[in-house]
């Protein structure tokens, strides 16, 4: 029996749409490094799905470089970010952010997210502290929505942790790698526009949302750090060959492209969670959007692994692991369907 595929949203390669947009502009020269009519034509569609005429917007080629990049460049040198202890910054990314001379602050993290009353009470204590020019200063509070546990920040939370954002002067920075996702979840209270009003950069995710490669960074408030394309360089994050992102991102902006694929993963997502309850599955969490947890023992983990390609995520104790499994865009009924069988 042929595997099935859960193990992530960036298995398959890219939307048809995309494909097609990509073949037939392929033969037509254009400037490099962004500086083409297609990302032009991106950057507007974005900015008019953001509300925000004037936001700036450029393309990098993934998500880790993306990250790195903008909080490199919109800290000083003696700032660090906050993040949720289970942040991807903080457990997935290798260190890239520590290594352009940030360090990762971390608060606990709550199925994910942080809490906007703990955030308060950490930047209380840092500067009531009088030792504080010998600390690493908090400059940016960093978030990813969806976490990395697939839940979501309603509008009320991501407004209050932008308050506190603003009462200290730091910048708030969502991580949108999933952000269609989030967006197009049942659960959802955010909208692109909302974002686009609250946070001071984020970025909208294109690798695991149907394209081939590529992230938007939006600074929402004309607030793009100086020399931010030269910085991008620096980090080996600019694309010589820009066009392609911006060909994958003005198809995925046309016609709702963007918001139609993320929906059908949420679909997908859905159907996949009723199997697993039918199934008698024991959640670790519930997740609103396309990552879902279950936890295995070790001998159900063994036999499922011979027909199922998943993500290990956590051992909760010797006897147990949790699993990840997660739909996208081009995940088939048929797949749900053979889960069932299979479970």
């Amino acid at each position: 029996m042929q595997m099935i595929s859960f193990e992530n949203d960036y298995t398959t390669g890219t939307h048809p749409k995309i494909l097609q947009r990509l073949a037939e502009s392929n033969l037509e020269p254009t400037s490099g490094y962004g500086m083409d009519p297609y990302c032009a034509s991106a950057r507007d569609k974005i900015r008019e799905a953001c509300g925000r005429p004037g936001a700036e917007v450029q393309f990098l080629v993934g998500g880790t470089q993306a990250n790195a990049v903008v909080i490199a460049s919109m800290l000083h040198n003696y700032e660090g970010v906050v993040a949720a202890e289970t942040g991807h910054i903080n457990v997935h990314e290798a260190g890239a952010i520590e290594a352009t001379g940030h360090k990762v602050l971390t608060l606990p993290g709550h199925m994910g997210k942080i809490d906007v009353g703990e955030l308060s009470s950490f930047l209380q204590k840092f500067y009531q502290d009088d030792s504080q020019e010998h600390m690493v200063f908090p400059g940016m509070v960093y978030l990813s929505h969806p976490t990395e546990y697939g839940t979501l920040y309603s509008k009320e939370e991501l407004e209050a942790i932008g308050e506190v954002c603003r009462e200290y002067g730091m910048a708030l920075f969502l991580d949108g790698a999933r952000l269609g996702y989030g967006l197009m979840s049942l659960e959802s209270s955010l909208s692109l526009a909302d974002i686009a009003r609250i946070c001071d950069a984020f970025y909208i995710g294109g690798t695991k949302v149907g394209a081939l490669c590529g992230e938007a960074v939006v600074f929402p408030k004309n607030n793009m750090p100086k020399h931010f394309l030269t910085m991008v360089k620096q980090h080996g994050a600019l694309l010589a060959k820009g066009r392609l992102l911006g060909i994958q991102f003005d198809a995925l902006f046309t016609d709702g492209l963007y918001f139609e694929v993320s929906r059908h993963a949420i679909e997908m997502a859905e159907k996949l969670k009723a199997v697993l309850k039918e199934k008698g599955c024991t959640f670790y969490l519930e997740s609103p959007t396309n990552q879902q947890f279950i936890l295995l023992e070790n001998s159900q983990l063994e036999r499922l692994n011979k027909h199922v390609k998943f993500s290990v995520w956590e051992k909760p104790d010797p006897g147990h692991t949790i699993i990840r499994l997660v739909t996208s865009w081009s995940t088939k009924v048929e797949d749900v369907e053979r889960l069932r069988e299979i479970l």
